[in-house]
């Protein structure tokens, strides 16, 4: 087999591509006579379907929405999901109408999050046959992250703090259950520390009264004898 020599496109070269070094394009595979069905395309077998509301950061009566399991590098990365089993293409007129809003109202939401200049929506239809849309906060100031490069950049990235994560969360449902709905997540407790031994003044210890030499008193006597 002949080495593949084909040039690379010119997208390598921008500033928001995250890889540098030697490539090559890989060889492109002949077509399929019949494509594989996608995950879920018989309704009793959908993930989606299947998951109950309270791995939902935010539900209402037609619409869900979901995070990810851990945090990733991105400040915030939501997917948006009707509860119907229905595909892009297969919205009523209702639901259709309502993507469009709820698709404005979830970007707004992670929009207003501390530290985001940019929310990108993506539609992959390959993967799940039940219609869900990414959503993908891009850091403020990180102008390398800025394109359609965003996706590759969340596995690359540092892993946000948990607490962090944790807090954009229950933000952006709060936000959206202003409008609405539910929001079935909340900021992280915060974890005090008590010290081990917690030592009680006795009342003698609180009284003011010290003798010439500046120590408190121990006994009624000292008291006379300071008195005196």
């Amino acid at each position: 087999m002949s080495e593949n020599t084909a040039s690379l496109p010119d997208f390598t070269h921008w500033p928001s591509f995250p890889f540098e070094g030697d490539m090559r394009v890989k060889k492109l595979a002949p077509p399929v006579e019949v494509e594989p069905p996608r995950s879920g395309e018989e309704g009793s077998e959908c993930v989606a379907c299947g998951t109950p509301d309270d791995s939902y950061i935010w539900i209402s009566e037609r619409w869900r929405v979901r995070a990810m399991d851990r945090p990733t590098g991105l400040p915030m990365v939501l997917i948006l999901e009707c509860r119907s089993h229905l595909d892009l293409g297969d919205l009523p007129n209702l639901l259709a109408a309502e993507l469009g809003v709820m698709t404005v109202r979830l970007e707004r939401a992670i929009r207003s999050l501390d530290g985001v200049a940019r929310v990108h929506v993506n539609r992959w239809g390959d993967g799940s046959a039940h219609l869900h849309m990414w959503f993908l906060a891009r850091p403020y100031g990180r102008l390398q992250l800025r394109g359609t490069f965003l996706s590759l950049w969340d596995d690359i990235l540092p892993v946000i703090p948990e607490a962090q994560w944790r807090e954009n969360l229950a933000h952006v449902a709060a936000w959206l259950a202003d409008f609405g709905g539910q929001a079935n997540t909340e900021p992280a407790h915060i974890q005090w520390e008590s010290p081990a031994t917690i030592n009680v003044p006795t009342s003698m210890d609180m009284d003011t009264d010290t003798d010439t030499n500046g120590r408190r008193p121990a006994t009624l006597g000292d008291v006379e004898a300071t008195e005196a």
